[in-house]
């Protein structure tokens, strides 16, 4: 059966804006970082939400798949690009290692620190982390006592989201993630770490056009795989949506 709509949709939360917009493109599949079902439900109604986003999915015909974690621990996932702010492993440019578990397979691990070659200043670390976000404004948590602009680094531990679990404990001079709870930063400020929140969805967003290229260079060597000609017609004419309706929920005034 050929398919209705040539189309995977990807997001960073399925708020109602977001399936607005994905149900006006030429959709049928919806890829959304973070899971619309994050507790269990024993219902879905339509008088929540963010539960009728889902049904109104489900009546268009679009499945809703959720990679989430999995998409940060990857090589060559959200963590791993987080790092590119600090230049780039493959060239030597930066040393990386996995913080916490290392997956089956060496396939990837939770977290990452960047180690680099020689110190940088404090404030040359979150102009990166600014420019790899297009972000103006960032939050940072300072050592006591000292002076920001006289700081080096050396070491940035690295979680997408909400890192304070992985990254408290860690061996780095900075802690980079997009929220960590209150209590979570003074305990890591008063274990010597400066912390640096963006945001948490700040720190995942700017991903998805890397996965858009990816998957649409996947779903082209797919073409050659299939017999049936509809199929490599569909594969063909498959297109690959970032959404410009999914932001960060919130702003700074």
């Amino acid at each position: 059966m050929p398919l209705i709509q040539n189309g995977t949709y990807l997001l960073g939360s399925l708020t109602t804006a977001v399936t607005e917009e994905a149900l006006a493109t030429p959709t049928s599949c919806i890829i959304t970082y973070h899971p619309p079902i994050f507790k269990p439900l024993t219902s879905l109604t339509l008088s929540k939400p963010l539960q009728a986003n889902l049904l109104r999915c489900a009546a268009s015909n679009i499945s809703v798949y959720c990679p989430h974690t999995s998409l940060d621990s990857v090589n060559g996932g959200i963590n791993d690009w987080l790092t590119s702010a600090f230049g780039e492993k493959d060239r030597g440019e930066i040393s990386v290692r996995y913080i916490g578990e290392e997956l089956e397979g060496g396939i990837g691990g939770q977290a990452r620190l960047v180690t680099l070659p020689s110190p940088i200043s404090m404030k040359e670390v979150e102009r990166k982390i600014k420019n790899l976000l297009k972000l103006e404004q960032i939050q940072v948590a300072y050592l006591p006592g000292q002076d920001p602009s006289a700081q080096t680094v050396r070491s940035i531990g690295i979680c997408a989201g909400s890192g304070g679990d992985m990254l408290l404990g860690a061996s780095a001079d900075v802690y980079f993630t997009g929220e960590m709870a209150h209590h979570d930063v003074l305990a890591a400020v008063a274990s010597g770490h400066n912390v640096v929140l963006c945001g948490h969805t700040n720190t995942e967003r700017g991903y998805l056009p890397i996965l858009a290229q990816k998957l649409s260079a996947q779903l082209k060597n797919e073409v050659g795989t299939v017999s049936n000609s509809q199929q490599a017609s569909d594969l063909r004419t498959w297109e690959v949506y970032v959404s410009e309706m999914d932001k960060h929920p919130l702003q700074i005034v």
